[in-house]
């Protein structure tokens, strides 16, 4: 898969103030935590269906498919019976049991969206929830659903730009339409879950949405392998999946255009995907084999070790829902420079644990001043206890806590579950 995670749920239970994941809301600088009191419910006997686009053993995997994952595991611990619905690579087994869940696989990127919902319709007496990841487009689910079950709609970002990105304008229009007035007018009566405060202003500002909005934030896992060394002074690494919205070229690009002020700087790239060839041509075309290393997929050891050892993690992403990456690298002590986008703004407290690329200004400059700060032994110990305090906040078992006791509560369009209740926010 190309956006390396590591895998687990967080050891142990939580107890103390923090033992709820859904507390008052939470406000922290550079995001808002949108959160409800209470307590987690039981799901023993819930019967849960979960559609995704992908799963995370799939080559072009990400984040999504790793808090789909994640929430599913959860969901199994509470007692609930999970259906993981999602497409099929070539040589995938068409159903396997894995952590407890039951994997069904179906369906190519395209095809997964007729057959997904066919096969929820002909086995829709089996499930009381169903978890529809709206990665753009969604499964249509309460088209083919009994009028009792539960339909969570879970958003990770509001797509738009990125339909004219990658598909033809007659296409990409149709995308957005689909996003747009026809997602909207579905799921209307559905609660929405989505990653970050950014996602939900978008999708009531971009989307017009009218369902309850829940913010319940991407978990992290837990990190236990040694770090470093690693090749290179300054080094800076960037984490994810190679295609094109993440334009990892520009991370690369660093090698050459901070040469001057950097000779001894190293960049490291751990992922893979569609755009890896492309990559590796452009690092041939610049003779920067000596200043660039192309890990491909790393074991979860050996990416702790690479990511651990970096001064600065490095994504120049377009658009993100969160930043699934950034937290992880926080956890080791390392901050990110990242542009002033949705998810990254959220994930990244600028000048604390990170810094922002904002209008004016350019990848290279902001990189460059961070690792003149970072140069300093004192600061930059300051800076790596930020980012641990503020990854500490984000754990896959609060996570799934709270996706629990969303389905344990009240059901979508009842008093509890109105706009204000389920949503708060905005800077």
């Amino acid at each position: 898969m190309g956006f390396v995670v590591l895998s687990g749920t967080e050891p142990g239970a939580m107890r103390g103030p923090e033992a709820s994941p859904l507390r008052s809301l939470r406000k922290t600088r550079g995001a808002h935590l949108t959160v409800l009191p209470g307590g987690a419910g039981n799901l023993e006997g819930r019967r849960v269906a979960v559609l995704n686009f992908r799963e995370p053993r799939q080559s072009v995997a990400g984040g999504a498919e790793e808090y789909a994952w994640q929430v599913s595991r959860h969901l199994v611990e509470e007692g609930a019976q999970v259906c993981f619905l999602t497409a099929r690579e070539p040589g995938q087994p068409r159903a396997e049991q894995l952590d407890g869940i039951e994997l069904r696989r179906m369906g190519n990127r395209f095809l997964v969206y007729l057959l997904v919902p066919l096969w929820l319709f002909l086995h829709r007496r089996r499930f009381d929830v169903v978890i529809d990841s709206m990665n753009g487009i969604p499964f249509f689910s309460p088209l083919v659903v009994r009028r009792s079950t539960k339909v969570i709609c879970l958003v990770h970002h509001v797509h738009g730009r990125q339909f004219y990105a990658f598909l033809p304008a007659w296409l990409a229009r149709i995308g957005v339409f689909i996003e747009g007035p026809v997602a909207r007018r579905l799921y209307r009566r559905c609660a929405t879950v989505t990653v970050s405060d950014s996602s939900r202003r978008d999708l009531i500002e971009r989307l017009s949405w009218r369902a309850p909005i829940q913010v319940i934030p991407n978990g992290r896992s837990v990190a236990d392998a040694p770090v470093g060394p690693v090749c290179g002074d300054p080094v800076v690494v960037y984490l994810g999946r190679l295609v094109g919205h993440k334009r990892v070229d520009r991370v690369v690009g660093l090698a050459d255009r901070l040469g001057h002020a950097w000779p001894r700087m190293h960049v490291h790239v751990i992922g893979r995907g569609v755009e890896s060839e492309s990559l590796a041509g452009f690092v041939r075309e610049k003779a920067l084999e000596d200043r660039v290393t192309m890990h491909g997929f790393l074991s979860e050891e050996e990416k702790v070790q690479v990511l651990g050892g970096a001064q600065l993690h490095v994504t120049a992403s377009e658009f993100e829902g969160w930043g699934l990456t950034v937290i992880e690298a926080a956890a080791l002590g390392v901050p990110t420079v990242a542009y002033d986008v949705a998810g990254l703004r959220d994930s990244v407290r600028d000048g604390e644990t990170g810094w922002l690329v904002r209008e004016g200004e350019t990848l290279e400059d902001v990189v460059d001043r961070a690792l003149k700060l970072l140069s300093d032994p004192v600061r930059r110990e300051e800076i790596a206890h930020e980012c641990r305090q503020w990854a500490g906040r984000f754990t896959w078992r609060r996570t799934g806590a709270a996706m629990t006791e969303l389905i344990a509560g009240e059901p979508a369009g009842s008093p509890a579950a109105a706009p204000g209740a389920l949503a708060a926010g905005g800077r």
